[in-house]
């Protein structure tokens, strides 16, 4: 076992599957020379040269319509956005052709494509550059999306999602790159439709995912010394989403509180409870909850940008709120 930072291991899936396979390759803006915006491709183009890592200009629509392209013919694009909030520049590329093309072509076509890069809501990086794309991705059929929460599932996600004859969204957030965690020195593969049972528990079901699993297990740690048992979950898989972990859950807590730094409206946590209360209604004995950020661009004054977001006081209020039958 070694201890890894999260961008290391980003780092170390790409090259392992670049080592093995000679049709992945990764296109983006500096990816190449400079090493990746957050350095999870660094030196990599020393090892495999410049077609295999290719600096593109600033044109995202078109780099990732030549991936597209690329993934028809054979190859394995790996696709880094800068940052994610960029990538709403090849919304059409994304959602009408690498969502779409393996299921119009009839299936005669695979489409191969990860796209990664940070995203979320960072430290005063201003409205631009605090996108949240799951919610703007979550509809558009053909695509899997997953969001990595540490350096151990990063590594072991992205090489199954470089792996994926469909097109991965792969997201990464901008706080989290410096996480340390304890890899196998084994070659390793993680599951990209499985949530993660983070601490088990009785009195309530968490769903959260990426960077809000760390302010869940911090508002976690306060109920336990006041007696509360929280069963906690990280989704990992936000399309399609975990409904065997989530439903044995319910099944024992009987009650569910999400929390997500989506936004609220539209977010992931407005699909997730359609979809809950569709298929297990009945096990509910409260209303569900959810905590999410607030709709509006997020500020980048570093006391407003941090009321737009979720934080451990009101995780801790809803849990009492939830177990407590106080509504």
């Amino acid at each position: 076992m070694a201890e890894t930072l999260m961008f290391n291991a980003l780092r170390e899936a790409i090259d392992e599957e670049m080592a093995k396979d000679p049709t992945v390759l990764v296109m983006g803006e500096d990816v190449g020379h400079y090493g990746g915006s957050y350095k999870v491709t660094k030196d990599l183009y020393q090892k495999y040269g410049d077609l295999r890592l290719l600096d593109t200009p600033i044109a995202e629509n078109s780099f990732t319509g030549m991936a597209v392209g690329a993934a028809m013919t054979g190859l394995r694009p790996i696709i880094e956005g800068m940052n994610m909030g960029f990538l709403l520049l090849a919304f059409n590329q994304i959602a009408n052709n690498a969502g779409m093309l393996r299921y119009t072509s009839g299936g005669n076509f695979k489409i191969p494509i990860v796209i990664r890069g940070p995203g979320g809501v960072g430290r005063q990086l201003g409205a631009e550059h605090s996108q949240r794309l799951e919610a703007y991705f979550h509809a558009v059929p053909g695509l899997k999306i997953v969001a990595c929460s540490t350096a151990y599932n990063a590594k072991g996600l992205l090489k199954s999602a470089i792996r994926d004859e469909n097109p991965v969204l792969f997201f990464e957030h901008v706080l989290l790159y410096n996480l340390k965690d304890n890899l196998p020195d084994e070659e390793y593969y993680l599951p990209l439709d499985k949530a993660e049972v983070v601490r088990k528990g009785k009195d309530v079901t968490i769903l959260t995912y990426s960077r809000m699993r760390y302010h869940v297990l911090r508002a976690v740690e306060a109920l336990e010394k006041e007696g509360y048992d929280p069963e906690v979950i990280d989704l990992i898989s936000l399309k399609p989403f975990d409904f065997e972990t989530i439903e044995a859950s319910i099944r024992k807590t009987h009650k569910v509180l999400i929390v997500e730094e989506c936004m609220r409206t539209g977010g992931i946590a407005a699909e997730l409870i359609a979809s809950i209360n569709d298929r297990y209604f009945d096990e509910l004995d409260a209303p569900m909850i959810r905590l999410s950020s607030q709709d509006i661009p997020t500020p980048y004054n570093g006391t407003l940008e941090s009321l737009t977001i979720v934080q451990p006081p009101q995780i801790i209020e809803a849990v009492k709120k939830l177990v407590d039958n106080k509504f």
